[in-house]
């Protein structure tokens, strides 16, 4: 069974595709694939901010309709770039284990701490729900916009002298580049730093008619991620903000229970609004489209 596989050229996109596929692999033995880079609508655009571009969409477009058209078997996404909704002859398949979904701040001149960043430091990061959420915490820091693969930030941030820059730990782990440069980088709570809905984890994206692809990748569905990602996936659809706004969400399981944060603010981020809400496993979606919906109603007309 050879498949052919969509996937963006950055360093990142192909290695969590070629580690996912790898494992499909140990189970299923006779399972072989080809790798085809993709270039989207965002990777053609690097000086410009996301949410001047379009929305979580320009990441995407290129790969959904080459799968459409059956040039590709099998997309794999970032599932933190999808949009909340996808075409109507496409579907996700199994959700394999997510990565951590925290984000990383990497800090230059040897810093170990938000709190050691001098008055007025600069920090680079292209995502509104980063920037804002630092702000509240640090007021007096100075933000600045940042576009590029994670090396290509990385660089910058030194040949830039900025203080540091927010990325996701996912993306670090995967190239393993935490172990080359780990005394500079800190891990950001969630309480201080809600992430993306479903940062972290893989969107493995199929033709709806395709049983047997879907047959195969269900072998290394993870439980707990696949909760994880349908809550806060359904809380990201019901809020409905795309790039412009921003839009944080985790959930936790624990056994037959979840506990899921989310966060949303205004295009400013002179409001932010974060709530919780607990409640069944197996109610995943209802909760996601329920905080959502008790967070809306706590916003300004």
């Amino acid at each position: 069974m050879k498949i052919r596989v969509g996937s963006r050229g950055s360093k990142l996109a192909i290695a969590q595709a070629q580690i996912f596929l790898e494992s499909v692999k140990e189970k299923h033995k006779e399972f072989e694939y080809e790798i085809k880079i993709i270039k989207t609508t965002g990777d053609k655009i690097q000086d410009v901010s996301l949410d001047k571009i379009g929305d979580k969409g320009v990441f995407v477009k290129e790969i959904e309709e080459s799968l459409i058209e059956g040039t590709i078997d099998l997309a794999v996404h970032s599932m933190k770039d999808m949009p909340s909704a996808i075409p109507e002859e496409l579907m996700f398949s199994a959700i394999p284990k997510r990565e951590d979904p925290r984000d990383a701040l990497i800090l230059n001149y040897g810093r170990k701490g938000l709190d050691e960043l001098p008055m007025g430091a600069v920090i680079a990061t292209g995502s509104k729900r980063r920037e804002y959420q630092l702000l509240r915490y640090r007021p007096d820091i100075k933000i600045v916009p940042i576009r590029g693969n994670i090396d290509t930030r990385i660089r910058k941030m030194y040949e830039q002298n900025l203080d540091g820059l927010v990325i996701a730990a996912a993306g670090l782990n995967r190239l393993k580049i935490k172990s080359d440069i780990k005394q500079n980088i800190i891990l950001l709570d969630e309480e201080l730093m809600l992430p993306a809905p479903a940062q972290g984890a893989l969107g493995l994206e199929i033709r709806k008619n395709d049983k047997e692809l879907d047959d195969v990748l269900r072998l290394v569905e993870d439980y707990e991620s696949a909760v994880q990602i349908r809550a806060e996936r359904e809380f990201l659809k019901e809020i409905d903000g795309g790039c412009h706004l921003p839009i944080g969400a985790l959930c936790k399981v624990e056994g037959e229970n979840i506990l899921l944060v989310g966060l949303l603010g205004n295009e400013d981020g002179k409001i932010l609004v974060k709530r919780k809400i607990e409640g069944k496993a197996e109610d995943a979606e209802m909760l996601g489209i329920k905080l959502a919906r008790i967070i809306k109603g706590e916003m300004p007309k």
